[in-house]
């Protein structure tokens, strides 16, 4: 605990230089960063470590930059280090690192090109998922954003084509991108329900299909569809007891946001598509479409105080919503309720100052489906219904 404090502070330490940094460039060097450190306390289940005991172990530290090499080009990145409980220990990662190449700006439209390894543009937030600040909430919803298979839908390496249009009546926006999927430990053990002797690859190249969006403009209301099309294999070793084989997963978002004064309601729906092909006879599933959807209202008491509440649900079938088929498929071995989750989240943000932010939140659990198998191995051990009570505190610059 008093070694991520002591990397906290550090991080608070460096604002006056790096501050100084950009502005000897002549505003063309950006560099920001943040750190956030979370308590999380859970009734059972284990959720970003040890919760039923009090978890610290969910920590986050970031540092990006970009340069403006000209009007057309840029370049951007940031370095992110999380600890998430077993499923993240913290060691540092590229988030992203781009060339952005915009021939085409004016006041009507934007066309450009970005290079290397970029953000999915999926829903509300996966774009931004990484900053404290630009989240509703402590933790993003379960149902749609999942942090246990989070760095499959983060980014992608590869290129995407983007444009915009700005009108009187609304601004369009569309984004179509080619590459290699983010594919990490979690991923193997959601897709299988363990880690098998073997490796689990993307294959190439995978689609962003999406987004389209539509937003008034001045971003009152907005509505998108975004999709992110994966194909993986794997290649089973000798101890694993299943045959190589390979996965493909579609993954659909429908989202619409309005924005007020003090107001702010999200939804968002997604579907789910997943197939697994020639596994052989010792895996039981073949194909689900995974549902869940989310609706979100947020409320400022004041510019700096906003309260939030949210309801969602998810499941890994939507033609199984009670969980007993998939079940079934497990000969029992995984409770029906492993296979949904439907959560109530209330939650608090206060705003301290323009570099520091507090988020107290309270979550009830129906189902399991949210938690990552990675930390909880143990079926035997999932409790149906369980509560999470969390607090954070947020630094950037």
């Amino acid at each position: 605990m008093s070694r991520r404090v002591l990397t906290i502070g550090l991080a608070i330490g460096l604002t006056p230089p790096l501050t100084h940094a950009f502005e000897l460039a002549d505003g063309r060097l950006h560099i920001h960063g943040f750190a956030s450190q979370t308590v999380v306390h859970s009734s059972a289940n284990r959720y970003f470590g040890n919760s039923p005991s009090t978890s610290f172990d969910f920590t986050e530290l970031g540092l990006n930059a970009s340069y403006q090499i000209d009007p057309r080009l840029l370049l951007g990145g940031q370095v992110l280090s999380r600890r998430a409980g077993e499923m993240y220990d913290g060691t540092p990662s590229l988030d992203y690192a781009l060339i952005d190449f915009t021939p085409i700006a004016d006041a009507e439209r934007r066309a450009g090109l970005r290079i290397g390894r970029i953000k999915n543009p999926i829903g509300l937030y996966n774009e931004t998922r990484d900053v404290p600040f630009t989240r509703p909430g402590i933790f993003l919803p379960q149902a749609i954003y999942f942090d246990k298979i989070r760095n499959l839908l983060l980014s992608y390496d590869g290129l995407m084509f983007y444009g915009d249009l700005f009108k009187d009546n609304g601004n369009l926006s569309l984004a179509l991108g080619a590459g290699r999927s983010v594919i990490d430990e979690n991923v193997e053990w959601i897709l299988f329900g363990t880690d098998f002797d073997g490796d689990l690859k993307a294959e190439g190249p995978n689609w962003t299909i999406g987004s389209l969006w539509y937003a008034t403009p001045a971003e009152t209301f907005k509505i998108g569809l975004s999709a992110l099309m994966t194909e993986m294999s794997f290649d089973a070793g000798p101890a694993s007891p299943v045959a190589p084989g390979s996965i493909d997963i579609s993954d659909w978002v429908l989202s619409v946001q309005y924005n007020a004064e003090r107001w702010t309601l999200s939804s968002e729906y997604a579907r789910t598509p997943t197939r697994w092909k020639d596994f052989g006879p010792f895996f039981p599933f073949e194909k689900q479409t995974a549902e869940s959807y989310y609706l979100q209202g947020a409320y400022r008491l004041r510019p700096n105080l906003e309260i939030m509440t949210r309801y969602e649900e998810g499941f890994a079938d939507r033609t199984d919503r009670s969980g007993r088929n998939s079940s079934d498929l497990t000969g029992g071995l995984v409770p029906p309720f492993d296979f949904f989750t439907k959560i109530w989240t209330l939650g608090l943000r206060w705003d301290i100052n323009p570099h520091t932010m507090l988020r107290l939140e309270y979550q009830r659990h129906d189902g399991t489906y949210a938690l990552s198998i990675r930390e909880n191995p143990d079926p035997n051990s999932l409790v149906r219904e369980w509560d999470v009570f969390a607090a954070s505190i947020s630094f950037r610059f």
